[in-house]
């Protein structure tokens, strides 16, 4: 096949470099889009959809098995297939990557599959194909990482990856890690009824979130049963008795099956990436600017091999940025703080902006408005009033500085204190704006209200 030319070549066809492709054909650009995989990557396929469809599974289950009476339903045999759960995950997937493909084809972008290489500034080699571009994207994204001593045998001893795609669930688990993903895999299993054991070498469960968000999603934890142990340190895991037996500095922990969850690699190896003059950081992370330029002004690179939050919204908002400083069209370079940060746990946890503890390290005089779910009329309406809302705000401008919320459908209600960051809003103009009544997102208005002692129910 000859040697094609284009505007721009993007390295991975993820979170961060189809919606890339997308928005550089938009601004008028020939785009290619190499791809070793499935379009969509690590989110669509083993991270973010396939696993919120088994919360929504695991949830509606224990909703109606733990729960049903409360909300007068009777029900004299609740039980669940997991084949089925599969089932319908895998549906989900299929659905969504479809419409992946289908966007490609509307917007003209030339797909190559295949293992992608950076030859030079300006050249990926796929294969014997060398494709020339004006300009590259680097998105190649990042694996599961482990443990020193943990072998990884999609067994007895699992990653997210195999844990996502399974096909049953154990009697027992272990769970090393607490962040995000850990937290989110305990949920699932302690909903369909499984015993769980949650490790955590810090202090708090997802340490990156605000300080009471922790204490207060542990008390929920616990009241589910959730074994959460703290300040643990691994040293090792060995098959035992038909499971896994967890060495740690506390003792040993015994699971049917043991899943490590402690975070994720940049995928930037043996890519050329060096050879091409693209500048590292020590851990394997592409440094990039604001505008996601590399060191070489003909590459950006965007999405978790960049570091920073490795969401996938944080991916793709990254590809619309590299894609429109290419196109010349700059609009707003990249601002890690306005990133919103969710997880899907029971109750749900989600921030944007700084917590409490890194404002005032920051050096901002804060006020702190807090607002409970169980003073909320549509919490109490829903069954879910565990959590609160919290705002941060400075002292002196009343700017708002981060929001963090742990309690239901708070992945959600975070959307409209992010919009308030974005426009460098104010806490009182957040509390303002009128919402809708019964609903959840009045906690952000009350909390926000709070913030200069005005709120209404609490």
């Amino acid at each position: 096949m000859p040697d094609s030319d284009f505007d721009v070549v993007i390295l991975g066809g993820g979170m961060g470099g189809y919606p890339a492709a997308i928005r550089a054909s938009q601004l008028g650009l020939k785009v290619g889009l190499v791809e070793s995989d499935k379009l969509g990557g690590t989110c669509l396929h083993i991270g973010c959809i396939p696993t919120k469809a088994l919360l929504e599974s695991s949830e509606l289950y224990h909703r109606v098995a733990a729960r049903g009476a409360e909300f007068g339903l009777k029900a004299e045999v609740v039980g669940y297939d997991y084949p089925r759960i599969a089932e319908r995950r895998d549906a989900v997937v299929s659905q969504l990557y479809k419409g992946v493909q289908y966007l490609m084809k509307k917007n003209k972008i030339e797909v190559v599959q295949g293992k992608g290489r950076v030859r030079d500034r300006n050249t990926i080699e796929v294969g014997s194909r060398q494709l020339k571009a004006k300009n590259l994207i680097v998105a190649t994204g990042s694996v599961v990482k482990s443990l020193p001593g943990l072998e990884i045998d999609g067994q007895n001893i699992i990653s997210s990856d195999h844990a996502v795609l399974a096909k049953s669930a154990p009697e027992s688990i272990c769970i090393i890690g607490a962040g995000a993903v850990g937290v989110e895999f305990a949920t699932f299993y302690n909903q369909l009824g499984v015993k769980v054991t949650l490790l955590e070498a810090l202090d708090r469960l997802v340490p990156l979130e605000d300080e009471d968000v922790s204490k207060e999603l542990l008390a929920v934890f616990k009241k589910a049963g959730i074994d959460c142990r703290l300040g643990v340190k691994v040293t090792g895991a060995k098959k035992a008795r038909d499971g896994v037996t967890v060495d740690t500095d506390q003792g040993e922990v015994w699971a049917k099956q043991l899943l490590v969850a402690v975070g994720r690699a940049a995928v930037s190896k043996e890519l050329g990436l060096e050879q091409a003059g693209v500048q590292m950081h020590p851990n394997g992370f592409i440094k990039v600017d604001e505008w996601m330029r590399t060191s070489v002004d003909s590459i950006h690179a965007i999405g978790d091999v960049v570091g920073g939050y490795l969401l996938a919204h944080a991916a793709s908002h990254e590809g619309i940025v590299a894609a429109e400083d290419i196109a010349g069209q700059r609009l707003a370079p990249m601002e890690q703080e306005l990133i919103t940060r969710c997880t899907y746990s029971h109750p749900q946890v989600a921030s944007v902006g700084m917590t409490e503890k890194q404002a005032r390290d920051r050096g901002h005089e804060v006020k702190v408005g807090r607002f409970p779910f169980s003073a909320i009329g549509r919490a109490q309406i829903h069954g879910e009033t565990a959590g609160f809302v919290k705002i941060v705000a400075d002292a002196k401008s009343g700017q708002l500085l981060g929001t963090h919320i742990v309690g239901a459908n708070a992945t959600e209600l975070i959307a409209e204190p992010a919009l308030t960051q974005l426009f460098q809003g104010d806490a009182w103009e957040l509390g303002r704006n009128i919402h809708p009544h019964p609903t959840l997102s009045e906690a952000v208005m009350e909390a926000a209200m709070a913030v200069d002692g005005h709120a209404i129910h609490f």
